[in-house]
């Protein structure tokens, strides 16, 4: 027999152990041998209580965990956390904290609760979201947790997470023995790309314009607030490690994806219903700087491939894909479609001297899609314009805490 036809028998050993010791001993007074009985198979034989080890092993339970946050310009630091987070369950529920809940604790979130909703919707680890959380896990809320939503395990990361009074949000979980623990994903939070975003504003008021050598200089300084490493095993973490099938219908989709955001999300679902896979290319840095201005992009490429491959849509991207969309593009990787979105940083049908979708265009096989939201990069971006100094309060009571960590941080093994 096989493994996967034969593991009940483990399954009986371990959980009815005087039983199933009965049944061989029965077997063996019948006469009949171990390698007879490993030929014909156990499951065919006449005892009365071989279902039970079938029935045990398809009942086992299944362990729910929960995490909460903010979610607020969702990153790919997040989308480790949840991913982290569902290693250690079989489901996992997220918790999205209420806009009023974030404003009391933290103060003004950058995105709504709707534009959060989809982003943590769109990731390839979330089963189920739960609205409104608490910034605390309260009694009650841990007991609903526990009680209505069959929650195993409340998961959080190994930075310490304090209420306005000093105290520790998770530590009920942690006192009923219902807490487990995550590494934290660093070189990346939302005060630190809000730290970028008024960065690159000042770069810009400073009179470089958006063009020319001054401004150039000043990008580069701003895009090295990026402390983040990217690795080979990062990438396949987030990765489906699946190409398109022999027959499947390749959907391509190209664009920046800075900040990404919820206008993303609804767009690479709308691409991906399209055909059987969806091949995502996702422009190198040097390629945006030239056609928006050398203030962009906020993300670098690395940290924007993580935040596409993360989303539950998205089958496979090109690393650094360029503007033209050529014939020999389209027949390496057996493009069927390619799309492109009515709502996007610039309009490149109309302001480029050279369209980008000429080729696929000439070949009958370019759509152009009705972008389900009107959001982009620079429109997120002037929300937190619109509110400066609420943000750069913001950031410096987070700059504090955010030293702490490094200073205090230990080795936390697993990842």
């Amino acid at each position: 027999m096989d493994y996967e036809s034969s593991s009940w028998i483990w399954d009986g050993v371990y959980y009815y152990p005087h039983l199933f010791g009965g049944l061989m001993l029965t077997a063996a007074l019948l006469g009949f041998s171990t390698s007879y009985l490993s030929g014909i198979g156990l499951s065919y034989l006449p005892f009365p209580y071989m279902g039970i080890f079938h029935k045990r092993k398809c009942d086992k339970k299944r362990i729910r965990v929960y995490m909460d946050g903010c979610f607020d310009l969702m990153h790919y630091g997040h989308a480790n956390a949840l991913r982290q987070a569902k290693a250690l369950g079989d489901e996992l529920v997220v918790g999205l904290v209420s806009d009023e809940e974030i404003v009391a604790n933290k103060g003004p979130p950058v995105l709504s609760m709707e534009e959060r909703m989809a982003l943590v919707s769109g990731l390839k680890w979330v089963d189920e979201v739960i609205a409104d959380a608490p910034y605390e896990i309260t009694e009650q809320f841990m007991n609903r947790l526990f009680h209505e939503h069959k929650i195993d395990y409340i998961i959080h990361g190994d930075d310490p997470c304090l209420l306005p009074d000093g105290s520790d949000a998770y530590a009920l979980a942690k006192k009923v023995g219902r807490y487990k623990q995550i590494k934290r994903t660093e070189g990346v939070s939302s005060t630190d790309i809000v730290g970028r975003i008024l960065t690159s504003i000042k770069v810009c008021k400073d009179g470089n314009g958006t063009h020319g050598e001054p401004q150039k200089e000043s990008h580069s300084k701003n895009i090295n607030m990026s402390q983040f490493l990217l690795t080979s095993r990062r990438i396949v973490q987030f990765s489906n490690g699946k190409g398109p099938g022999p027959n499947a219908r390749v959907v391509y989709i190209d664009g920046a994806f800075d900040l990404f955001h919820a206008g993303h999300v609804e767009i690479l679902k709308r691409a991906r219903e399209l055909g059987d896979f969806l091949l995502v290319g996702i422009y190198s840095d040097q390629t945006i700087s030239d056609h928006r201005g050398s203030h962009y992009p906020i993300m670098l490429l690395h940290e924007r491939t993580l935040s596409v491959l993360a989303c539950r849509y998205v089958d496979e991207v090109i690393i650094g894909a360029p503007w033209q969309v050529t014939k020999d593009m389209i027949t390496t990787f057996n493009i069927s479609l390619v799309v492109h979105g009515t709502v996007s940083e610039n309009n490149t049908l109309t302001q480029s001297k050279d369209d980008p979708y000429k080729v696929p265009r000439s070949m009958g096989m370019f759509r152009l899609l009705e972008s389900p939201k009107d959001i982009t990069t620079t429109s997120v971006a002037q929300r937190i314009i619109a509110n400066h100094d609420a943000y750069m309060k913001r950031n410096a009571k987070k700059a504090a805490s955010e030293k702490r960590y490094y200073e205090e941080k230990k080795y936390v093994s697993g990842d």
